[in-house]
This record gives structure tokens, sequence and C-alpha cells, in this order.
């Protein structure tokens, strides 16, 4: 696994986040509720960072997640998606 050229993300980050985004559309083409599918992502993601990380890189990774949502970087991910900004 080759890190980026500021040693941040690993190569294959971009294939992991297609394969991801193909199984977001299928579960909404399934009908699985976005909050359902999120859940589901989000345990697994959980479950993988448990048999790979130590715990107190788990909290790091899920700290840095809290601050893109505190500074707002999700928010403007949202508000530029269609319909993104039905919910302020």
């Amino acid at each position: 696994m080759q890190l980026d050229p500021q040693g941040v993300a690993p190569d294959d980050l971009s294939h992991a986040g297609s394969v991801v985004d193909k199984a977001i559309e299928y579960m909404l083409e399934q009908n699985i509720a976005p909050i359902s599918a999120a859940s589901a992502l989000l345990g697994g993601a959980l479950g993988l960072l448990a048999r790979t990380m130590d715990d107190r890189s788990i909290a790091g990774v899920l700290r840095n997640a809290l601050a893109s949502v505190e500074s707002g970087e999700l928010r403007e991910m949202r508000d530029h998606l269609p319909g993104g900004d039905a919910h302020p």
C-alpha cells in the first residue's frame, strides 16, 4: 500500500471509494433507506477498523470525521448535491 505524496491517503483509496459508491447506489436501488444503508456502512467500517487498528487510532479517525462535520465540510458537500439543501 503506497501513500500519496503528502503521506495521507493510500493509492487505492479512489478505487475503494468507487466500490463503496456502487454499493450505496445498489442499496438505494433496492429501496434500502439511506439511514439504514449509512448505518450498515458505518458499522462495517468500524468493524474493519477494529480488526486492523488499535483503539487510539480508531478514535483519531473518528475525531477527524467529527471535525469534518463540525467544520461544515460535509454540509458543503451536501449543498452541492441535487436536492442537497433540504436539511440545513
